[in-house]
């Protein structure tokens, strides 16, 4: 682990350095509530030789809050990472929240951005009664308040009746997230909106949709898709929000074939 220091804060990264010039980069970019670990048995099962950066998003893991930030904040944030590992463009991997940051990296640096995939995301997550709710019980009970519920959005049935032991290690991961940084990220995702914008994405997008995601339903990505020129959409059947976590090689697969196909 590597960290980098912006506006005087730290940015707690993994980053390994493509094999040759011609191999792709992809920085990942993690979801509400999780650290970089959620890409673990992804990248595991990419090429050895391709580039890859991970990193906490602020107020996640071990990367201090920024405080009030907005989702364009982020993508500066994953900007100036790429900037700091000489990484000239790279293939951006965003899930939930990351693929909103993904998608303002995409539309304020878009020569930066070889490829998108969005993965369980949208031009808008959410409504704002949601996320004020969300953030009231945070304040009356702590994570503790969210954490069942949020398991229910982020794995499938069939996930969390098969795995007890790998849900408890997510959901420890959850309720260890500070809960004025999930407020935080949370104000964020409600004030984003990129409805009118991410028809202008310029970028290769390859959406993935989980069939049993209640966080960001399939019509979300659909429309995603249809909005990004060109882009591409994949449903992964019986899956929740964290297809990552719950079928990481189907994953690595549509990535590493978006990329062969699309980008390099």
């Amino acid at each position: 682990m590597q960290a980098v220091t912006r506006n005087g804060r730290i940015l707690n990264t993994a980053f390994r350095k493509a094999g040759d010039e011609a191999a792709p980069v992809l920085a990942f970019s993690n979801s509400l509530g999780t650290d970089f670990r959620i890409w673990d048995e992804v990248v595991a099962r990419l090429p050895a030789d391709w580039g890859v950066l991970r990193y906490d998003t602020a107020g996640h893991g071990l990367s201090p809050s920024g405080g009030a930030m907005s989702i364009d904040d982020h993508a500066g944030d994953l900007a100036a990472l790429l900037e700091a590992f000489d990484i000239d463009t790279a293939v951006v991997v965003g899930l939930s929240v990351g693929g909103l940051i993904a998608q303002s990296l995409a539309l304020s640096r878009p020569e930066r951005v070889a490829g998108l995939v969005l993965s369980n995301t949208g031009m808008k997550i959410g409504t704002s009664e949601i996320w004020n709710t969300r953030a009231d019980a945070i304040r009356a009970g702590g994570m503790e308040a969210i954490c069942d519920a949020t398991m229910e959005r982020w794995f499938s049935g069939g996930f969390r009746a098969r795995q007890p032991a790998e849900l408890a290690r997510w959901r420890t991961m959850l309720a260890h997230t500070p809960a004025d940084s999930y407020i935080a990220l949370g104000t964020a995702i409600r004030d984003a909106d990129y409805s009118s914008r991410a028809g202008s994405i310029s970028a290769p997008t390859l959406c993935i949709a989980g069939s049993e995601d209640s966080a960001t339903p399939p019509a979300t990505l659909q429309a995603l898709a249809r909005t990004i020129p060109g882009a591409r959409y994949e449903e992964i059947a019986d899956i929740g929000h964290l297809p990552c976590v719950e079928v990481p090689e189907r994953t690595a697969g549509l990535i590493a074939g978006f990329i062969r196909e699309h980008v390099t």
